[in-house]
Formats: structure tokens, C-alpha cells, sequence
């Protein structure tokens, strides 16, 4: 279980958190400006929290008083808006670059991931020769390939068409069903929310305004 319990304060904005998320698709639904991708930069290691706790299981990200742990030994992935694929790097070399030492694109569970994910064909390709659906698919497969404790994901369909938003979505959910690690999704978009959540946390100007159980999560 994450259990977060943050303050940060900028001018003219002030967030005040206390979540705790299971092994499930947490949602944080709300409009632009409320503080999600605060939430996930904070427990990514990001941003640091002016004050409070951060801890996975007995791990601590964060602790008031206490150096923060370092965003790489987390052992979270991030799938960011922008897909942050190196753009000198092939499809093949994004995805390797984050897998834990000794293990390869041959690995077998990394060939279904690129197998379920449908970009077998792109891996000698460069991410500037990508679709945006193209590129948002080698981003979730490099998240899952690093074998994360968890994944966060940023608007992570926003910049796509609604037809390749679809497409995009169920090879999303087709790589959580293969690879069960805990999820936590921002978007403002709730039909986007209430299609992928097992439970919706609502944010507004920096609070926790209420929580919504879609349906009975799998364990993860």
C-alpha cells in the first residue's frame, strides 16, 4: 500500500493531501490546476513535499525531517504526457534503458508486453518517426519493462484522437492485465476516468473533495 500525507505550498496555491492507494487503477479526477500532477511529481520524487510522509510498504519515499529517497530507487514508473522517449534513441534502446541489469528485449516477459502492446515492427524505428499512439504505446511498455513497484501515468491519452485514444486505452489495460502493478492515473476527462478507474479520487484547488469505488478491484 502507498500512503501519502503531504503539504506544499506555492504562492496562491496551497496543497494539503492525506490518500492511501491499494494494489488497484487509482484515478485522481479534477480540473487543470488542482494539484494531480503534483501528487504523482511527489511520488516520483519530483517535487518535494514541504512537509509529511510518503511510504510504500515499509519503504519511505519521504519524511519530514529526512533526506528524500532519490526519484531512481523508487522503483516507480512514469508515463508522462510528453512521453519522454529519447529521441536518439531506437524503440528497442528507450525500452532497454530502463529494464533492471542482466535483462534484455529477449526476456520473454518483455516480448509480450511489445507483443501486446503491437509495436514489434517499431523497435528499430526512432521516436520522430512515431505516431502520437505509436509513441504513448512504447512509453506504457518501457514504464512496465522496468519492472516497477508502481506506475503513475500523466493525461496519458489527452493528446490523442478519439478513435487512436481507444485503441491506445485498451492496449493500456491489455498491458495492466499482463502486467498487475498498481496504477494511478490523472485526468480531467470522466468518461476517460470512470472507463479505467477501479476508484476515482476527486481534487480540487489542492484537496481531497471525495472518492468514488468504481468496481472491486482485481488484486494487483
Amino acid at each position: 500500500m502507498l500512503l501519502l500525507r503531504v503539504k506544499k505550498r506555492w504562492p496562491g496555491f496551497d496543497l494539503a493531501i492525506e490518500l492511501s492507494f491499494d494494489r488497484e487503477v487509482t484515478v485522481l479526477f479534477g480540473p487543470s490546476g488542482s494539484g494531480k500532477s503534483t501528487i504523482l511529481n511527489m511520488i516520483a520524487g519530483l517535487v518535494t513535499p514541504d512537509e509529511g510522509e510518503i511510504r510504500f510498504g515499509e519503504t519511505v519515499f519521504y519524511a519530514t525531517g529526512r533526506r528524500p529517497m532519490p526519484p531512481e530507487r523508487r522503483g516507480v514508473g512514469y508515463v508522462f504526457q510528453d512521453y519522454a522517449l529519447f529521441p536518439h534513441m531506437t524503440v528497442a534502446k528507450n525500452i532497454a534503458y530502463g529494464m533492471p541489469r542482466g535483462k534484455t528485449l529477449d526476456d520473454p516477459k518483455t516480448r509480450r508486453l511489445i507483443a501486446i502492446a503491437g509495436i514489434d515492427r517499431l523497435l528499430g524505428r526512432y521516436p520522430g518517426d512515431l505516431s502520437g499512439g505509436e509513441k504513448q504505446r512504447v512509453a506504457f511498455v518501457r514504464a512496465l519493462a522496468s519492472e516497477p513497484k508502481l506506475i503513475l501515468l500523466d493525461e496519458p491519452f489527452s493528446s490523442l484522437d478519439q478513435d487512436v485514444k481507444n485503441a491506445v486505452r485498451e492496449a493500456f489495460q491489455a498491458l495492466l492485465a499482463e502486467e498487475p502493478v498498481p496504477a494511478i492515473i490523472v485526468t480531467h476527462d470522466h468518461e476517460e476516468a470512470e472507463r479505467l478507474a477501479d476508484r476515482i479520487v476527486y481534487i480540487r484547488a489542492g484537496r481531497v473533495l471525495d472518492e468514488k469505488r468504481m468496481r472491486v478491484a482485481t488484486p494487483r
